[in-house]
């Protein structure tokens, strides 16, 4: 039976409330009033509470002519009135003092929705309450209760307004994400006599675009969908770059049941362009809708992946929510009233500035087109660390292979081990160090590439010419960690904060005899990513460590702190020592490339013990660009990373 308070016999026409009760919030199981106190204000409360609960059975209620009202009805109806907000229902508080007249007693209730996207919608609406002959308050149910302008059988509605999403800015400023044109392919399948004739058309004409479509057009399920779908509509087979269409046009305009509807799509420059960095913007998917209800609806754009992905809250903004009331049609629908009770307008998104250069990522990208294997290129200025590119090839699918790779430099480490020997004095670039074909370290045999020998000779020739032999001989003069400590001035293993994620590397430390041998020439337990050797090796050509920086707005807010600056005397041995690999050994490929003098290193990386297993590197800087090539499983350095770092290079000329 629902339960009634009872009243004092005496009426006033102001009924003061204790002072503590003039703001009380409300929420599910809290009954609240003033102490001592058998007015109307309990029965208030007790309706504010089952309404956040769900459970009214506490609560007397009357129509306002007079009759009752069973609490499970005014359940019913708040969740009918309460329509698309039926699942959130509002915060809930008394305001202000509660007024009598007669029999009747009014209360003033603050009502917050919390709408989708999180819009809050608040007002101030009546509760009146009548005190029945049995000495005991009930309340007056009427829609007007939700809110003023609801009658029977309305209900709330939300209309929604999409914001406009912000773009990934360059360094200058310039959206690299904008609307750029493309044409969707579709089929008529009413129209198409020969199926397997149409696949294979499209089939090969989608292989003829290049650069390579990435992904390829898979077209193994097309007679299927053809076959399943209603005989009018139109099935979606791919969309296509503008220039990609225009490409192929000619062989696919004229095929049986073809569309080519335009459109446009948020789009970087390029189908390469940063890929894996930057992510992608796509309309909402099934998985997104129902892992985030209250933020995405069908039609939204969602950032899947990388900046997009990370930023996409920012980037995406705040979306307008109007509050309307409809009611139902004869037919079975919904109508609206014409009365509009809320509007927040939509927040257009804030864009994300980043340090990446055009024309410095065009030639990354262009450098790795074509290579089958994962393989990655980034480049950073060496004035102020600037990530300028960040490029994965073709065989990455997605992956941001130059940032999070954890791979072994191979004898890109070199300059690493070079510098911890020449800032302990154990080397200059003319002390005299053997190279023979092989060397034995506690039985561990290790070997130049090919087999080759250079005998006794100046340092600075074992560097330029990558002899293992001779560095796995010097390793000891390292000592348990001193190749740590030379990586970690170069920045290696240092918490950066990116804004992306980065493998910043680890060093092998405190190892064995075989152990120390094999880090020395980059192999053994220690491993980087293409940016953490990027920021290395601007790190010599600046003279000091600072961490690369990607994201200019928002900045991130605790980069690595700078470096020391390093051992005049050892950078300067060092630089020449990597312009002499240009000039006179792995890097000879680079010795006429147009510009600033290069400087560089290869690397050959054994991944698992087995010499024909190999990663190839090359890391350098020409000018104030440092970079890293990395090609996974790419074999010798000099067939594959030294070429892709004379294109880029190249590149950068034009």
């Amino acid at each position: 039976m629902p339960v009634s308070y009872p009243v004092r016999p005496r009426f006033h026409t102001r009924h003061r409330l204790c002072a503590t009760a003039t703001a009380v919030l409300l929420t599910a199981g809290a009954v609240t009033g003033c102490s001592g106190e058998d007015g109307p204000e309990r029965a208030v409360d007790a309706f504010l509470s089952g309404w956040r609960s769900g459970d009214l059975q506490a609560v007397g209620f009357i129509e306002p002519t007079g009759g009752r009202v069973p609490a499970a009805e005014v359940t019913k109806q708040l969740r009918a009135l309460s329509g698309e907000l039926a699942a959130t229902p509002p915060e809930l508080a008394r305001t202000g003092e509660i007024t009598t007249a007669g029999d009747i007693a009014t209360a003033r209730v603050r009502l917050t929705w919390t709408l989708p996207g999180g819009a809050h919608w608040a007002y101030d609406n009546p509760v009146r309450l009548k005190h029945g002959g049995d000495d005991q308050w009930q309340v007056i149910w009427e829609p007007r209760v939700v809110h003023e302008k609801l009658e029977s059988n309305d209900r709330l509605a939300l209309r929604r307004e999409p914001s406009t999403r912000a773009g990934v800015l360059d360094a200058a400023g310039k959206p690299i994400v904008v609307p750029r044109p493309v044409v969707r392919v579709q089929v008529a399948p009413a129209e198409v006599t020969d199926v397997p004739g149409l696949v294979r058309k499209l089939d090969a004409a989608f292989k003829a675009v290049r650069p390579p479509l990435d992904p390829p057009v898979d077209l193994g399920d097309l007679p299927k969908r053809l076959k399943e779908a209603d005989r009018d509509a139109l099935v979606e087979v791919v969309t296509l770059r503008n220039e990609a269409y225009r490409q192929i046009k000619p062989r696919i305009y004229e095929l049986p049941g073809t569309r080519f509807p335009a459109d446009q799509l948020m789009l970087a420059p390029t189908r390469e362009f940063a890929r894996a960095l930057l992510g992608s913007v796509d309309p909402a998917q099934a998985d997104d809708l129902q892992a985030h209800p209250d933020r995405y609806a069908r039609g939204d754009l969602v950032g899947h992946g990388g900046l997009q992905g990370r930023y996409d809250e920012r980037l995406r903004g705040v979306p307008g929510i109007t509050v309307i009331t409809e009611r139902p049609t004869a037919e079975g629908a919904t109508e609206p009233t014409g009365n509009e009770l809320f509007r927040s307008a939509p927040q257009a998104g804030q864009p994300v500035k980043t340090t990446l250069d055009v024309a410095t990522q065009n030639a990354a990208d262009a450098a790795l087109r074509g290579q089958t294997r994962r393989s990655a290129l980034v480049a950073v200025r060496v004035g102020d660390g600037a990530v300028l590119a960040a490029a994965n090839g073709p065989g990455a699918a997605g992956e941001n292979l130059a940032f999070t790779a954890q791979v072994p430099p191979g004898s890109t480490f070199k300059m690493v081990s070079a510098l911890g020997l020449l800032d302990r004095g154990a080397v200059t670039p003319q002390t005299t160090v053997a190279c023979p074909k092989t060397s034995d370290v506690d039985g561990r045999i290790f070997t130049n590439s090919d087999g080759f020998e250079l005998g006794s000779v100046p340092f600075a020739t074992d560097f330029a010419k990558s002899c293992n032999t001779a560095f796995t001989a010097l390793a000891p003069q390292l000592g348990a960690d001193g190749l740590a400590q030379a990586g970690r001035t170069l920045g290696l293993e240092a918490a950066w904060d990116l804004g992306a994620d980065v493998f910043t590397g680890k060093v092998s430390a405190n190892g064995g005899r075989t152990e120390q041998a094999a880090a020395a020439i980059g192999q053994g337990t220690t491993l980087v990513s293409p940016l953490a050797m990027a920021g290395a090796t601007a790190a010599v050509a600046r003279g000091r460590f600072e961490q690369p920086k990607l994201l200019l707005d928002p900045a991130p807010g605790r980069p690595a702190p700078a470096g020391p600056a390093l051992k005049p005397e050892s950078v300067a041995a060092l630089k020449t020592m990597m312009r002499q690999v240009v000039t006179d050994g792995t890097g000879a490929a680079l010795a006429d490339v147009p510009g600033d003098p290069v400087h560089g290193k290869t690397g050959t990386a054994e991944y698992d013990n087995d010499p024909k297993h190999t990663h190839a590197w090359f890391v350098g800087w020409q000018g104030d660009v440092a970079f890293a090539v990395f090609v996974e499983q790419g074999g010798a350095s000099t067939a594959s990373a030294v070429p892709i770092a004379e294109r880029f290079l190249r590149g950068l000329t034009r």
